[in-house]
């Protein structure tokens, strides 16, 4: 394997400390000149940024620099939060992270309640999902997924890391099948069925 070109790991640093957002390996490789190897240079810089106050850290299919996780504790600082999700949104935020792609009947239907418009769009407005497709279903619903922000925030490098997956599943309160077969069933008129799976 070649070595990998100082001016690309270069590039890449400045690419990544200027951007405030993490990048995508594909919007790096498009930054880069013609040829790079961008998964080598990710490596270069994560290998060299390992023991330092920040880490080249991957979060989804993207790569960002952050704090160091044990300097963390030491960088806390007490702010204000401006503005509180309801308990309405962050319930619809955990169904679509634990079941997505889910369409709003289907999260209404996981949920037991009607959802109201402006709890999608807050949790849209925040970057922290994105409609992902259309069911190919009667009516076509588009569905929504979690985003790379959603991961970025919460300090997650990948879905598979969402907390207590396997513990919510195991004591009944998510459950392990697709959404549309949950929303299926309760078309059916296995109402509590369906508010068995929900937030309580």
């Amino acid at each position: 394997m070649s070595p990998v070109d100082p001016l690309h790991c270069r590039l890449a640093e400045a690419i990544l400390f200027a951007s405030a957002e993490p990048v995508s390996l594909k919007a790096l490789s498009q930054r880069l000149p013609e040829g790079a190897d961008v998964a080598a240079v990710v490596s270069d810089l994560e290998a060299a940024y390992r023991d330092r106050g920040v880490n080249l850290v991957r979060i989804g299919d993207a790569v960002a620099f952050r704090t160091a996780s044990d300097l963390a504790a030491l960088m806390t600082e007490e702010k204000q939060v401006q503005r509180r999700l309801s308990r309405a949104a962050l319930e619809t935020l955990a169904i679509i992270a634990y079941h997505q792609p889910v369409t709003r009947a289907e999260i209404e239907t996981i949920r037991g309640v009607h959802l109201s418009r402006g709890t999608l769009d807050t949790l849209f407005d925040l970057g922290w999902i994105r409609p992902k497709g259309r069911r190919a279903v009667p009516g076509r619903p588009v569905t929504w997924a979690t985003t790379t922000a959603f991961l970025d925030h919460f300090g997650l490098a990948g879905l598979d890391e969402l907390p207590g997956v396997d513990d919510l599943k195991a004591a009944g309160l998510l459950d392990a099948r697709p959404a549309i077969q949950v929303y299926g069933e309760g078309r059916e008129g296995d109402e509590d069925g369906c508010l068995d799976q929900g937030s309580p």
